[in-house]
């Protein structure tokens, strides 16, 4: 099922280009949100992966150490198409030896101690090295729009990958709203997948009508970089000035129990929703971009850039081009 194309803030993809062309052109480096306490029962691994994705590297780091993989912690899931940089708590009950690892794609960068385990959503951001490749050079406006980017941030849509190759996540979403029993990896993901659609639904049209950075009366606001939300019923000039400094976001309801926003066309996910009693939560309908960099060589644009966690980087790219990913389409 092909996905709708969501309404752009910043204006038309200024070129086509591919990403993904060689796993080096995207780096995802984790930045963690807190510091090691140097002693503990779990060894922290800060590892570089290849051709890999998260959950398939925690399963060898279980193997390796000899204890469960649900033991095995790591903040959040990073892309297989792609060199990628985490970290994974493993437990020391059986004091592995991290030199003898062999996981094909896997290297251990690093190591320290900790008395935690790594818990998903820990980590505080992801710093991104992409290269766009295309007919750059023939584009006009890529810095005027670079720095607005930069500056207004980008809409903060869950990314492609979320809906699965082709759409298929949505189909399953359908099939579960239709009322299909699914297994309960299947139907966690449908749920995932109808919340992560509705929302881009509720922002497209913020987008189209140029609200997306503002905050209205009624809205409930996100907190930067926080999972803090709350209710404004008047909007007063702390108030925007606070979102103009990107202090403050307009923020959109993850549809569940005691949403009201209305999404036209899928009355049967809402109504599916409400009935497997899912709670509703909020995300930030805007993204902000840090310390966003980017250099031209040729027919290739170099982006860096930092995104808070739960943030797509594909979401940033969908302002700038219209990207082919090329991992995505073997």
């Amino acid at each position: 099922m092909p996905l709708p194309d969501w309404a752009r803030a910043h204006g038309e993809p200024l070129f086509a280009a591919a990403i993904r062309t060689h796993p080096e052109d995207f780096v995802v480096h984790e930045v963690l949100g807190f510091d090691f306490s140097g002693d503990g029962e779990h060894d922290y691994l800060w590892i570089e992966k290849t051709g890999a994705n998260t959950e398939w590297v925690a399963r060898q780091l279980a193997r390796h150490a000899q204890v469960p993989a649900r033991d095995v912690g790591y903040a959040g899931l990073k892309d297989r198409h792609a060199v990628t940089r985490q970290w994974f708590s493993v437990p020391r009950w059986n004091a592995p030896d991290w030199e003898q690892l062999e996981a094909e794609g896997v290297t251990v960068l690093g190591q320290q101690r900790h008395s935690r385990k790594l818990r998903r959503g820990a980590h505080r951001q992801n710093r991104f090295q992409i290269v766009l490749r295309g007919e750059i050079s023939a584009a006009v406006g890529i810095e005027e729009r670079l720095r607005q980017i930069a500056a207004a941030g980008v809409p903060n849509y869950f990314g492609e990958q979320r809906f699965g190759r082709g759409g298929a996540n949505i189909e399953l979403a359908d099939a579960w709203a239709s009322g299909k029993r699914l297994p309960r990896h299947k139907r966690s993901l449908a749920i995932s997948t109808a919340r992560s659609f509705l929302f881009n639904q509720q922002l497209d049209v913020r987008v189209r009508e140029r609200t997306w950075n503002q905050v209205l009366p009624g809205d409930t606001v996100n907190l930067d970089g926080t999972g803090s939300v709350f209710e404004v019923s008047e909007v007063d000039d702390e108030i925007r000035r606070r979102c103009a400094e990107h202090d403050l976001h307009p923020a959109g309801e993850l549809w569940g129990e005691g949403a009201a926003a209305v999404v036209s066309g899928y009355e049967h996910w809402t109504g599916a929703l409400r009935d497997a009693r899912v709670k509703m939560a909020h995300r930030s309908l805007r993204l902000r971009v840090i310390d966003l960099e980017w250099s031209l060589r040729g027919n290739a644009l170099e982006l860096g850039f930092a995104l808070g966690r739960g943030a797509y980087a594909t979401s940033v790219l969908h302002e700038i081009a219209d990207a082919r990913d090329d991992m995505r389409q073997m």
